[in-house]
This record gives C-alpha cells, sequence and structure tokens, in this order.
C-alpha cells in the first residue's frame, strides 16, 4: 500500500507562500503607468522604483539564511510574510515618491528570507527522490504569482485605484499567515503525520539515503560555503536566470502597452497568459526530471544537465523584439519563461544534490539567491535606462539572452562536485 502524502499539504503552503510573494512582487509594475503619471516619472526613474526592493533583500540574504538555520523555518517565515505585507499595504497608504521608495526598501527586507526558509523546508520535508518536483512546485509559484497578480491587480487598479490594489493585496498575505501557523511544523512533531509518512520523511529526507552523515564543524558556515566552486556555479546560474526572469516581471506589462498598444486591463490579461503556463509545465517538468534521475545521478550533480538545457531553450527570448504578433510573443515568452522557471527548480534542487551539510541549508540557499538577485536588481533598471535611450526594447532582450546563454555554459562546467564534503569541512574548519 501506498504511504500517506500528507506532507504535500506542506508543499502547498510554500507554493502559496512564493505565489503571495510574487503576486505582491509583480503588483507595481502592473500600476507603474499611473504611478507615473501622478508623480511624473520618467521611464528611468521607473526602473528604479520598481528595483529598490531588491536593494534591501540582497542585503537581507545573507542574514536571513542565517536565521533560517538558527530560528527555523516555522518563525523565520511568519516573521518575514507580516513585513511584507504590511509594507505593501503601506505602499498604498504613503504620500510622496520617497515613502514609496521607502515602503519597497522594507517590502524587499520583509521578502528576504522566503526562499532561504523554503530550502531549509525542503531539507527537513523532502524525501530526497521528490527533491525537484518539490522545489518545482513551490517555485512554480514566482509565476503563478505574476498571472494571478497581473489579472487581479489591473482589475483592482481598472475598478478602484492603484492605491487600492497595494492594500488589498497586501491583506493576503495574513490569511496565508494563519494557516502557517495552524499547520506547519517539524515531521517529527507534526501530529496530523501518520506514523508511516512520518518515519519516510525522517528516514529519506536530505542526503541521509545518499551519503554518509557529514562531520559537522562550527566553523563552517557562508564564508566557507564560498570556497567551493560548486556554490558559485549554482549562484551564476541562478544569476543568469533570474536576471531574464525579473526582466518579464518588471517590464511585460509596460511592453505591450507601449510597443504594442495594449489598454492596461489588457496588458494584464495577456501577461498572465506566460505566466499560467510556465506555472503548469514547470510543475510537470519537475515531475518528469526527478523520474529520469536515480540516486548516484542527484548525489554526482548530474541534474546539472536538465539546468543548462533548461537555460538553453529558454534564450529563445532573443527572438522577441523581431515579431510583430502579439500571439506569436506570447508564445516565445511562455516558452522562455516555463525554461526559466524550470531552470531555476532544478538549480535549487541541484544545489540540494551537492550539499553536504543540511545543516547549512538556509545559508546556502541564500547564497543562491543572492547571485541570482544581484543581476535581478540590474534587470529594470538597465532596461529602463536602454528603453529611455533606444526608444526600444530589443537591447534589453538581447542581453537577457546572452546572460541565458552564458549560464548554459556555467551550468555544465562550474556544477560538478560536492558543497561541503566530510573532508573539506574539517578542512575549512581549521583553516
Amino acid at each position: 500500500m501506498r504511504a500517506p502524502r500528507r506532507r504535500w499539504w506542506v508543499y502547498a503552503l510554500l507554493f502559496l507562500l512564493v505565489t503571495i510573494n510574487y503576486m505582491d512582487r509583480s503588483a507595481l509594475s502592473v500600476a507603474a503607468n499611473p504611478i507615473a503619471h501622478e508623480f511624473g516619472l520618467s521611464p528611468g526613474e521607473v526602473g528604479l522604483l520598481l528595483s529598490v526592493f531588491l536593494w534591501s533583500y540582497i542585503v537581507c540574504l545573507i542574514p536571513s539564511g542565517i536565521m533560517a538555520d538558527r530560528l527555523g523555518s516555522r518563525r523565520t517565515n511568519a516573521v518575514s510574510i507580516v513585513v511584507w505585507s504590511a509594507a505593501l499595504m503601506l505602499v498604498g497608504v504613503l504620500r510622496g515618491f520617497g515613502g514609496l521608495l521607502a515602503a519597497r526598501l522594507l517590502m524587499g527586507a520583509g521578502e528576504s528570507p522566503s526562499y532561504p526558509a523554503s530550502g531549509k523546508v525542503l531539507q527537513e520535508w523532502a524525501p530526497a527522490g521528490e527533491r525537484g518536483r518539490v522545489t518545482a512546485t513551490y517555485n512554480s509559484g514566482a509565476y503563478a504569482g505574476p498571472a494571478i497578480g497581473a489579472v487581479a491587480a489591473a482589475a483592482l487598479v481598472t475598478s478602484f485605484s492603484w492605491r487600492t490594489m497595494f492594500v488589498v493585496l497586501g491583506a493576503v498575505g495574513f490569511v496565508w499567515l494563519v494557516a502557517w501557523l495552524i499547520w506547519f511544523r517539524d515531521p517529527a512533531q507534526a501530529r496530523w503525520l501518520s506514523e508511516e509518512e512520518r518515519a519516510k520523511i525522517l528516514r529519506e529526507r536530505g542526503l541521509a539515503q545518499e551519503r554518509p552523515a557529514p562531520v559537522e564543524e562550527p566553523g563552517v558556515g557562508v564564508l566557507s560555503l564560498l570556497r567551493y566552486r560548486s556554490m558559485w556555479g549554482v549562484a551564476l546560474v541562478q544569476s543568469a536566470a533570474v536576471y531574464t526572469q525579473y526582466l518579464f516581471l518588471t517590464w511585460l506589462p509596460g511592453y505591450l502597452e507601449q510597443a504594442h498598444g495594449l489598454s492596461i486591463l489588457r496588458s494584464g490579461t495577456f501577461t498572465a497568459i506566460p505566466y499560467v503556463v510556465a506555472t503548469v509545465l514547470g510543475i510537470v517538468l519537475g515531475v518528469v526530471f526527478d523520474r529520469t534521475l536515480d540516486a548516484d545521478a542527484r548525489a554526482s550533480g548530474r541534474r546539472r544537465v536538465t539546468v543548462a538545457g533548461c537555460l538553453l531553450v529558454s534564450s529563445v527570448v532573443l527572438l522577441t523584439p523581431f515579431v510583430g504578433s502579439v500571439a506569436l510573443i506570447l508564445v516565445l515568452v511562455s516558452v522562455s519563461l516555463t525554461c526559466v522557471s524550470t531552470a531555476v527548480s532544478m538549480n535549487l534542487a541541484l544545489l540540494g544534490d551537492l550539499l553536504r551539510s543540511p545543516r547549512l541549508a538556509g545559508r546556502a540557499n541564500s547564497i543562491a539567491m543572492m547571485g541570482g538577485n544581484l543581476f535581478g536588481l540590474a534587470a529594470p533598471i538597465v532596461t529602463g535606462f536602454v528603453v529611455q535611450l533606444t526608444h526600444s526594447y530589443t537591447t534589453a532582450f538581447v542581453v537577457a539572452g546572452a546572460f541565458l546563454l552564458a549560464g548554459t555554459s556555467v551550468a555544465l562546467t562550474l556544477t560538478r562536485k560536492p558543497i561541503g564534503t566530510s573532508t573539506d569541512t574539517r578542512e575549512l574548519a581549521a583553516a
């Protein structure tokens, strides 16, 4: 008889957490034009406003990873969503451009623990053979969020105002918080799990079935993780994928409005289409790729081939500015977003495959996310000034495609070796 799978309720909570996270991030892109009109902002200033939350997000990533490892994922995620949801509501309340910038900075700080804490939940709850599909499931929230958010935000802006939109979306996070506090515990303490499923999780989670338990040393931390080439490789791959992700997240509605003459409501609706496709296919591909990897393939890092292949296919974004049909543009963006989604998921799963010290999962995931978001920070600003200088989006899409091709090479060459073997851990602690 198949063991119960109540653990998927935890994965569903992670999916909803990331969905709300990215729904809130994308809200400003839908409201960018009315905000720019109200405050008299140039495209470059809009790009600055779109990206400013990433400044505090990046600064807080490493501390957030340490917090997740020390305080646990339950408390870390609870604090995280309270801070960012309150900040989002402030965007709709505060007056003046300076107030908007301050609220966005607070929002970035609040969102920073989400992925490090989710990566820790993955190590705590997911049997090793499910790692890819679980990562794909919760990371698909990064695409479900903009899909839902684009439609919901456009409807709220059109029917009420952009300020009302921010207040309503911010309130959604507090609903998730109640469910999280009621249901989430460590699997050893979750009473709603059957004993059979609890035993399976505790027996198969992390690296228990693939490598002997590592020797834990107090001297191993963030700086020690950076001594590993594969840690840098994972972070650089994340950079290549997240740049394109943020290009679409922050500028796709504006691109459809400005380059193709769509209304706010139509651009919001059309923006949702690629994100819906990426959400569904991202989860499906995560399941498929999980089934192609046995324990030896996971432990040796062969998931990198999947990562590289997804990045290569996602570079079809290069064709976007040379296509006149909106329908065909949506097809290209859907393919690119689906492959970016899968590349990010498989890259984070690859990190779990290579990591030999599960105790440091929060820190390792925060390093990967910092790598990605340093380039994500640049995407809205670079795009804004490119559009301002060239009056075209062509160069912006070319830059994104170049990053994706570079990431393909990095995935194949720099993510081959384990991160934190027992022998190396002792050497690093003594160094």
